[in-house]
């Protein structure tokens, strides 16, 4: 259990996100609770959290800022997620607002306020404020947990996944080529698949940046 208050979701939805028909909008299922999204951008964000070992909850749309625009005018700010942490991993809440490249890129300066605005209240308590576009979130990291993902309800004999977590535990550290080679001898893509199945279930850790190839390696998860 985690002590550290820091740490501890305290917030409610701040702004219920509704229905549009403008972006794909839905509930992500992170780790048995609903967290909401507006675009497939948010999406692939929550799906990339969701993997990570060390995030211990997501709130969506946790708070809303009031901030003055260039014009003058007084608008509201609601940051997309609010990500907290195991204490464990010692990392500080993270306010988040997730926005394409191109639209932050072309309207920057009507943006800034609003951002200083997020920038302010998260330093305020001792958080941090990021902006997560194309570039934090899509790439091979997002590709290789949307492959895995076709493993991760497959219905595998427990004595032949416990074999590959003893023997990882035991060796601290294994590639897939030895894996396969010890437990599946001649059923090479299946021997794989089991071990994509630890993967996504989070028993097996793994660098989820590189390719899932044979010489990936894998450590019991934390």
């Amino acid at each position: 259990m985690d002590t550290n208050s820091c740490n501890q979701p305290q917030f409610s939805v701040a702004r219920r996100i509704k229905s549009t028909t403008r972006s794909l909008s839905g509930v992500f299922a992170f780790r048995g609770q609903g967290v909401a999204f507006e675009s497939m951008l948010e999406r692939d964000f929550l799906s990339r959290m969701d993997f990570r070992k060390d995030v211990l909850s997501v709130i969506s749309q946790p708070v809303q800022l009031e901030f003055v625009a260039r014009s003058g005018r007084t608008y509201t700010f609601t940051p997309d997620y609010l990500v907290h942490f195991h204490s464990s991993s010692h990392l500080r809440p993270m306010l988040v607002e997730v926005k394409p490249q191109e639209n932050w890129r072309e309207n920057w300066r009507e943006l800034l306020p609003k951002w200083k605005a997020g920038w302010r209240y998260a330093q305020e308590r001792g958080w941090r404020f990021h902006i997560y576009d194309e570039s934090r979130i899509r790439g091979q990291s997002l590709k290789n947990i949307q492959y895995l993902e076709r493993f991760r309800y497959a219905d595998y004999a427990d004595q032949d996944l416990d074999a590959i977590i003893r023997t990882v535990a035991f060796k601290g550290i294994a590639s897939v080529e030895y894996l396969v080679a010890l437990h599946f001898q001649g059923e090479e893509a299946l021997g794989k698949s089991h071990i994509f199945h630890l993967i996504a279930t989070r028993q097996l850790d793994c660098d989820i940046s590189g390719p899932l190839g044979d010489s990936l390696e894998v450590m019991v998860a934390e």
